[in-house]
């Protein structure tokens, strides 16, 4: 049941990145390229099955870790948008966030494993 489980997952994700390629959505922004475009969607896809996976994650290192992963997509946006566009201040918010991202899952596995801050 479990590797009928894995195919059908895996199935539904080489579906999408075929019709990302192959088939890509009008973008609003008509300034990106072909390549940012995919990426976008990519990133927006991946995000998505973060967002499951904090909501459905079976334990708390699971939700941690999909935030951990949602963070570095949002630096991964930041970027995407900060190429075409020329502004540094796109940047500027990737590199804030990477920041806040790895001090909060600090705060959040030290809080998990039971040990004041402090330690």
């Amino acid at each position: 049941m479990m590797r009928l489980r894995w195919f059908l997952g895996l199935l539904v994700i080489a579906s999408v990145f075929y019709f990302i390629f192959f088939y890509p959505a009008p973008s609003l922004l008509e300034w990106q390229s072909l390549f940012l475009k995919r990426a976008f969607f990519i990133l927006l896809f991946c995000g998505v099955f973060c967002l499951l996976r904090v909501l459905l994650g079976p334990t708390s290192a699971d939700r941690i870790v999909a935030i951990d992963v949602l963070g570095i997509l949002i630096v991964g946006f930041c970027a995407v948008l900060g190429i075409p566009t020329g502004r540094e201040w796109y940047i500027d918010i990737g590199i804030a966030w990477a920041l806040q991202s790895f001090i909060s899952i600090l705060a959040l596995g030290k809080y998990l494993e039971g040990r004041a801050f402090e330690d």
